[in-house]
């Protein structure tokens, strides 16, 4: 069943606080759902459908319906780290074309930053506190192969430059260019973390965390959140909004199947976008915008080289002198300042990637920024670690 054109996007909201004292965090999903509900001009009685993932805490989606006061005919707590809320779209889509629900709210909030509890490992980027490495995951299957070793999110990630830089020849100097395009858009959020505008000589200035990566290749830690509204044709069409056709989507978890399969160089992009440009029928080309996950700089050139904007090993050239960058570059990205510079609440940016895409389709990001005859954009991410197991999810979506 194909879900091109048969659910849209009718609100989205992005919690401006990047340090949430005084929050709990349910109150934060709530503050997301309430804000995502106004963008809409719907109210919390209209929700039957409801999807969250691991960031909610208690039961899930179970809890925070009761807490939030939803009755629902539909729940979907899917957790694939990071990218769990691309995800949640599309799984929205397929609901209300299968008439599951008509009105689906999709919500992330988490305070790492002030609980001092973020691991890094839920969405692939860097974590604060908490306990050592694997710890809490003892009971995964990996756990007496790779967690004895005492990996972390962020050499991992490093691992994955570093191969991507021996077999192809990506420098440090290319991937300082995705960080450059992030800050250059960042200046122009108010609620961006990191609004100084940096430089290559900057980047690779910054302290190595991991080599070959540098500090400002990391994401930043905050706390924060996101929702997204998806309804149905119908209730799309009743609301005095923008209109947002969500025209495809896919997902794939890619892992190294116990050592059998490891190639650091790819991600699950490589099947879930072909499988998103296949049901929305449009190419790579054809985007005006993307929305790419970027826990760390590496995530963004393999994703991109993935997605099919360029070819494998190409990515360094591609993102270089600029090309990332709205009103300069040929690929406009993360027009909020993503991951890198502006937030990446609950070590999960997925929400965000879905959110600035929709602003950009309705042509309300800010007027710096803002992409000319923004018609077709699209939001990916990745959950869990590119170095180790990860799952990835891609959502096209169109302005009607």
């Amino acid at each position: 069943m194909s879900i091109k054109g048969k659910a849209y996007i009718a609100g989205v909201f992005e919690h401006p606080t990047r340090e949430a004292i005084g929050y709990t965090t349910p109150q934060l999903h709530a503050e997301c759902a309430k804000g995502a509900l106004e963008d809409a001009g719907l109210s919390k009685d209209d929700i039957d459908g409801y999807f969250c993932a691991g960031d909610a805490p208690g039961f899930g989606a179970m809890s925070m319906a009761d807490y939030m006061g939803l009755k629902l005919r539909h729940m979907d707590s899917t957790e694939t780290g990071g990218s769990s809320y691309i995800l949640h779209v599309g799984h929205a889509a397929e609901a209300i074309a299968a008439g599951k629900c008509s009105v689906a709210l999709i919500t992330l909030a988490g305070r790492p930053r002030t609980a001092r509890m973020g691991m890094g490992g839920g969405g692939g980027g860097p974590g604060r506190g908490g306990p050592p490495p694997g710890a809490a995951f003892g009971e995964v299957p990996e756990a007496g192969f790779e967690n004895i070793y005492g990996g972390s999110t962020h050499n991992t990630y490093g691992m994955c430059a570093m191969r991507h830089m021996h077999d192809y020849g990506t420098t440090s100097e290319q991937l300082a260019w995705i960080k450059v395009a992030a800050s250059h858009h960042a200046q122009w959020n108010e609620h961006a973390m990191l609004r100084e505008v940096v430089t290559v000589e900057d980047v690779l200035a910054s302290p190595m965390i991991a080599t070959p990566l540098h500090r400002m290749d990391c994401c930043v830690v905050s706390d924060g959140g996101g929702a997204v509204i998806v309804v149905s044709p119908e209730v799309a069409r009743s609301l005095n909004r923008p209109l947002v056709k969500i025209i495809g989507a896919g997902e794939a978890p890619k892992g190294p199947r116990g050592g059998n399969d490891l190639d650091l160089t790819y991600s699950g992009a490589v099947w879930s976008g072909p499988a998103a440009f296949a049901e929305a029928g449009v190419t790579p080309k054809d985007m005006k915008y993307a929305s790419i996950y970027d826990s760390f700089t590496i995530t963004v050139l393999m994703q991109l080289e993935d997605l099919g904007f360029c070819k494998k090993g190409d990515g360094g050239k591609f993102v270089a002198d600029g090309n990332l960058i709205s009103g300069v570059g040929k690929l406009p990205f993360n027009t909020d300042g993503g991951g890198l510079c502006n937030n990446h609440p609950t070590n999960r940016g997925g929400i965000t990637k879905v959110i600035e895409a929709v602003r950009q389709l309705r042509g309300e990001a800010h007027p710096k920024v803002q992409v000319p005859n923004c018609d077709l954009a699209i939001a990916h991410g990745t959950g869990g670690s590119l170095g180790t197991r990860h799952g990835a999810a891609t959502v096209i979506m169109e302005r009607e």
